[in-house]
Formats: structure tokens, sequence, C-alpha cells
């Protein structure tokens, strides 16, 4: 709904920036982790979950804020339907307990009739430096939340109030989201490709894995650029195993005029 104390318009990001609600956060991560995640994005981190075989995707959740990209340790809360329709339910009070840098995994059932998050949730979280929140359920005031620059993910989008209807279960506390388990500081990344989760203890391997796939796929596509055969390059730089590289001297007549990964654009 509309608030009276938004963020002037003239403070949103460009529309062309690359939004990363983590920059002013992450608690718990390093700045160099930091740094590693902010240039990857979910497909190349869904490449390296495939191939260590973890189940990552957090299914049917999308961005509501095209472009922005969030990442940080979940901080998790569970809903559950109100049985008890006498009196007042309000729908939950733990923003507070939020540490910044955190991004908020709503467990709601991915209900489409009511909502977990909307304008004054987005102000409170902006404000006090939480990262993003990724909604197993549906959100409202989208046109707020836009202009507040929040990245916002959810599996649907709805007016209809959570109030009376759903309440408080749990927080910090393991979610289940068709079939990925979610739990408490596990790293959460979403971007315009929708969200998944990284378990904590599987961090580096998994970051160090994507980063290889964005070099496999930059050397593919720019090989190409100065003239290969797309089925050489992709043989020759392991497009079936892109997290593990090439052997030196592999690529001999590949290679002539390729840059490295970084020198002239990103992920194909």
């Amino acid at each position: 709904m509309p608030t009276t104390d938004l963020t002037p318009v003239t403070d949103r990001p460009a529309a062309d920036d690359r939004l990363v609600g983590s920059v002013l956060g992450g608690a718990g991560l390093d700045e160099a982790m930091r740094a590693r995640l902010s240039r990857l994005d979910t497909a190349a981190l869904a490449d390296a979950l495939d191939s260590l075989a973890i189940p990552a995707v957090l299914t049917g959740i999308a961005a509501r804020l095209p472009g922005a990209t969030a990442f940080g340790p979940a901080y998790t809360v569970r809903y559950r339907p109100v049985d008890d329709r006498t009196g007042f339910r309000n729908a939950a009070n733990y923003l507070d307990d939020v540490p910044p840098g955190s991004v908020v995994v709503v467990d709601n059932g991915g209900s489409l009739t009511c909502t977990n998050w909307g304008s004054l949730l987005t102000a409170v979280a902006r404000s006090r430096g939480v990262a993003g929140t990724v909604l197993h359920g549906s959100a409202r005031d989208l046109a707020e939340v836009r202009a507040l620059g929040y990245p916002l993910f959810s599996t649907g989008v709805t007016m209809v109030s959570g109030k009376n209807r759903v309440e408080l279960d749990s927080v910090q506390v393991e979610l289940e989201i068709l079939g990925t388990t979610v739990a408490p500081g596990d790293i959460i990344f979403a971007d315009d490709n929708g969200a998944l989760r990284i378990p904590r203890g599987d961090l580096e391997a998994v970051v160090a894995r994507a980063e290889q796939v964005d070099r496999t796929e930059s050397r593919i596509r720019d090989a190409v650029l100065v003239g290969s055969r797309l089925d050489e390059a992709r043989a020759a730089f392991r497009y079936d195993r892109p997290w593990e590289g090439v052997t030196e001297g592999v690529t001999e007549g590949v290679t002539a005029g390729v840059t490295e990964p970084g020198q002239d654009g990103g992920r194909s």
C-alpha cells in the first residue's frame, strides 16, 4: 500500500545499473568472498552446484525488480495459516532481528492467495541493510518496492493482505521449498534467472567451480567470435565439463585471438 516516506525517485539506481542487494551487507561473508560472488550469476552457480549434485534451485521464484541481484546468508521465516479467526492476527514482526546483509527467506507454502511482503516491510528492510527477500509465496506493493530499488523475489503477486490469514510460525529453522532445503546461514543468491541456495559448507567449492564455468564460456564465445566453429570451440574448451577447464595445449588452433575472461565482456 502507498506510504508517505518512500525514497525520492531521484535516489533510485540508474535503470542500466546492476542492482546488487548485498553491497552494504553480506553478514558472515568476508570481503573477498563478497567480491567473488558479486561477479557471478545464478546460471554459473547452478552449473557448479549441478556438478556437485547439490539440490539448489528455489523453484518458481522470480525477480520482481528487474536487474536486481541479492546474495547473503539466509534468515529463514515460516508462516502458517490462521486457524482461529477471532481477534486481530498480525502477519509478523521479525525484521528487527534480521542481521544486516542477510537475505530474508520466507516460506508461506508458495501461496498465491495472500501476501507476506509489501511496502512497509520493504522500507524497514532497506533501512536496516537487509540484502533482499526471497518469498515462497506472494508479494504486493510492487510500485513502491521498485521505487525503493529493493531486491525482491517471489512465487507470485497479489494485493490481498496476509493479516488474519497467516501468522508467524517460526524463524531461523530449516525450510523445505519444493524439494530444496534452506537452513539458516545457507547462502542465498537471486537474480533475474531466479533464486538458489548454496550450503554454507560448500560455498568455496561452488564459487570456484562457478568462476571456472564463466572462464570456459567466455573462451568458447571469444573463440567463435574470431572464426572458430561452435562445435569445435565447445569440444576444445570442455563445454561438457565447464567447471574443469582445459589442459594447456589442447586448444591449439582454436584459441587464436581469444581474450582472457573479463577483458571484453562477461558470460555468454
